[in-house]
């Protein structure tokens, strides 16, 4: 199949030799013959997700249907869940472990739709070929012709709100000609806090896993990805957690000290339903936490009076103004821009490091 074989530079070949040539039988076949090769590689990507999730709950069935068999009390010397960390693990007493290492626990099912065009709990990268005339940056009618040739593969109602969609005509340079899809149509990146663009501000981060942009929609350097992270409901939580804390940063000179506001948060792992937020996409559609989200999450804010008061804004709601307090930024979106501390965060814990108003690339 040449729509996964073919290296993705020859699409931006092919767009450029298209444009920048007189019009010819041959280029119109060479356009015509790269659309039909995304619009293929799209139906094996869409399938490949079908296929993986089906797998994936049919794994989950099998234990939650051998997990009911087991007896109780073998049950309860199974050892931790898989959530806890390395440290509580290891503070088992041997008689959990033995128990544990005596237990029978069938094999976990193996993805057979294992593909590198795909992977669980990560966004998909789409392809479509629409080369531009004005340059890397499409315009509506070239957005309009994205979305026309989703709907000629097929797979427009089989889209859902994160995919992200990338015209190859572009390049392949950064995040050029990468759109994400919000339910209803294509967006643009947000280029507020990044000169190559990160995820719009409106797809609120606590409805996807913490790494479902990784790598598809990349970052500059060794920058930490933009979150978008509405934490308003648990502000009492992160106010009674709230502590000075002292943090050692690597320069090239000698490492230095400085000092910033530290609390943390914890969503819990089923989420309660009848307390926990519904979080609203474009399209209209409610979700609840991530469970990639679920365990703690450290909140980290500079250690000074300007950060202590954008903390406050951010938790509106618990945190009493004082006089002298300094006033946020107006805006509301400004108060849910966050960084996700990658070197920091594992599973179970991840960091998040308040974005101030000062490093706003866009006035």
């Amino acid at each position: 199949m040449r729509g996964v074989s073919a290296p993705v530079h020859v699409y931006a070949q092919s767009a450029f030799t298209a444009l920048f040539s007189s019009p010819t039988e041959e280029s119109a076949l060479l356009i015509r013959g790269m659309k039909k090769e995304t619009r293929a590689f799209n139906r094996v990507v869409i399938r490949l997700r079908t296929q993986a999730e089906a797998d994936a709950e049919h794994g989950a069935a099998i234990r939650r249907g051998q997990n009911a068999a087991q007896p109780q009390s073998q049950r309860q010397h199974n050892g931790p869940p898989p959530s806890w960390s390395a440290v509580a693990v290891q503070g088992q007493s041997s008689k959990y472990r033995s128990a544990s290492r005596q237990s029978s626990r069938a094999p976990s099912p193996t993805n057979s739709a294992w593909s590198p065009l795909f992977r669980l709990r990560r966004a998909p990268l789409l392809r479509v070929f629409v080369p531009s005339p004005e340059g890397d940056w499409l315009s509506d009618a070239g957005v309009l012709e994205c979305e026309m040739e989703l709907r000629k593969a097929g797979i427009l109602p089989l889209l859902r709100v994160g995919d992200v969609v990338w015209d190859t005509a572009l390049g392949d340079e950064g995040n050029v000609g990468r759109l994400v899809w919000d339910g209803r149509y294509l967006i643009d990146l947000d280029y507020t806090f990044s000169q190559i663009g990160d995820v719009s501000p409106l797809l609120p981060a606590l409805a996807f896993p913490p790494s479902y942009f990784h790598r598809v929609i990349r970052v500059a350097g060794d920058r930490n990805p933009i979150a978008h992270l509405d934490i308003r409901f648990w502000g009492e939580e992160i106010i009674a957690n709230l502590q000075l804390l002292q943090d050692r940063v690597r320069t090239e000179t000698a490492p230095i000290i400085r000092l910033c506001d530290g609390s943390s948060l914890f969503f819990h792992n089923p989420p309660a339903s009848w307390w926990h937020p519904m979080i609203m996409l474009p399209n209209r559609e409610r979700r609840v936490v991530d469970s990639g989200w679920r365990g703690t999450v450290v909140v980290e804010a500079e250690g000074t009076n300007e950060g202590l008061a954008d903390l406050r804004a951010r938790c509106r709601g618990v945190f009493q103004p004082r006089a002298g307090d300094v006033a946020p930024p107006p805006g509301e979106r400004e108060r849910m821009v966050w960084r996700v501390l990658r070197e920091r965060s594992r599973p179970g814990e991840i960091w998040i490091r308040a974005v101030s108003f000062k490093e706003r690339l866009i006035p």
